[in-house]
């Protein structure tokens, strides 16, 4: 994955924020969408690319493309650094792949302990009932 590849393929479009701001918001586009068209990509590898599509396919458009909003500060500068980020980091983890998990097996001593304790409950249990007569 080269990341400068990556950034300067990605397409910025400000647009009106949503919510409460008075007469300020209906003039100002803070809000920033990014669009990034996965099929096309060059900065990422085939194999990456499948991967991606595999992990992030509820969040691709049906054009093969990956479109973030953030309208979280007032500034549009703000906004477009924090979807960048964002946008990193989700490519990040649909990368990540998790380790083999190795199955263990529990060692002879704790299979004999845990076998004890259960016998001593059990007795303990038992002499608590009436004796039978």
């Amino acid at each position: 994955m080269n990341i400068s590849v990556i950034i300067s393929e990605l397409k910025f479009k400000a647009i009106r924020s949503s919510g409460a701001g008075g007469q300020h918001v209906n003039k100002v586009s803070s809000k920033v969408e990014l669009s990034f068209n996965l099929t096309d990509s060059q900065g990422i590898t085939d194999e990456e690319r499948l991967r991606i599509s595999n992990k992030l396919k509820s969040r691709i458009t049906k054009s093969g493309e990956l479109i973030l909003q953030c309208g979280d500060t007032r500034s549009q500068h703000k906004n477009k650094e924090f979807v960048i980020s964002r946008f990193l980091d989700i490519l990040k983890a649909s990368l990540y792949i998790p380790k083999p998990r190795k199955a263990s097996k529990p060692s002879k001593s704790s299979i004999r302990k845990r076998l004890d304790s259960k016998k001593r409950q059990a007795l303990k249990k038992s002499n608590r009932k009436k004796p039978l007569e």
